[in-house]
């Protein structure tokens, strides 16, 4: 007699995210696809896949837009925190609403929607990926970008000339607008368990309606940063860490 053993489903394409037709749709060893399937598992662990609209900017996280089975709109630059409270206020504050931006859609030219949407301690959750440099249009200087990075406007390396690097997550924590503000990476499988737990708080706060809730994630960009899939994974331990430090920076359960 045979024993049979039930098989026991460990790992997989969740069940919320589709898998693009053409194949890959990112360069080899980003992370907006990591931080894609995160979303989707979330969203599908949390029950919301009914309840959410996703906000994307323009960038490489604006391919994310058309990769859910659920609502997702493709906003204009730096203008998803606009689009996002327009949903959330138009329909009576019932959706839950997401942004994924990069660093320079969300802290750069859209610099002015997020910091006025924290102002008004907007019931929306922002995720920023940042890759330390302008990916989609050709790795130019970002504002998170490390001073002696190279890119492609700071050939010799960014030098306290052209700034600093912005630390968004301990920058909005003193506001009184925000309830939630983390900073995670998916660089390792412990830290995107990690990641993962902060977006479910970020997203408790919402459906608490607690306040302005925000996640950073830090994400690799091997063609721009000149490496490749594995040593940016070193680069992100090494260089970036150190400089944006992981961990919850706010975490308020009410809004005096």
């Amino acid at each position: 007699m045979v024993e049979t053993q039930e098989k026991i489903w460990v790992s997989g394409s969740p069940r919320l995210w589709f898998r693009h037709k053409s194949g890959a749709r990112q360069c080899p060893g980003c992370h907006h696809p990591i931080t894609e399937r995160l979303i989707a598992e979330v969203v599908d662990e949390m029950g919301l896949e009914n309840d959410i609209v996703l906000v994307t900017g323009i960038g490489c996280t604006s391919r994310a837009a058309g990769m859910f089975k659920f609502d997702a709109v493709l906003s204009a630059h730096g203008r998803p925190p606009d689009v996002a409270t327009a949903i959330k206020r138009t329909l009576d504050g019932e959706p839950i609403v997401l942004t994924l931006q990069g660093d320079g859609d969300c802290i750069s030219i859209g610099a002015g929607p997020f910091f006025n949407a924290v102002a008004r301690a907007e019931k929306i959750t922002v995720i920023m990926a940042n890759n330390a440099n302008y990916g989609t249009t050709g790795g130019q200087m970002a504002p998170t970008t490390l001073l002696g990075q190279i890119t492609s406007t700071t050939p010799e390396g960014r030098t306290p000339h052209f700034g600093y690097p912005m630390h968004v997550p301990e920058m909005i924590a003193p506001l009184k607008g925000v309830a939630y503000a983390a900073r995670g990476s998916v660089h390792t499988p412990a830290n995107y368990q990690r990641t993962k737990k902060y977006l479910k708080t970020a997203l408790q706060k919402q459906i608490d309606k607690v306040g302005f809730s925000f996640l950073e994630i830090l994400s690799a960009c091997p063609p721009d940063w000149h490496l490749n899939p594995v040593d940016s994974l070193k680069w992100i331990e090494d260089r970036m860490i150190p400089e944006f430090p992981l961990g919850e920076f706010k975490n308020v359960d009410k809004i005096e």
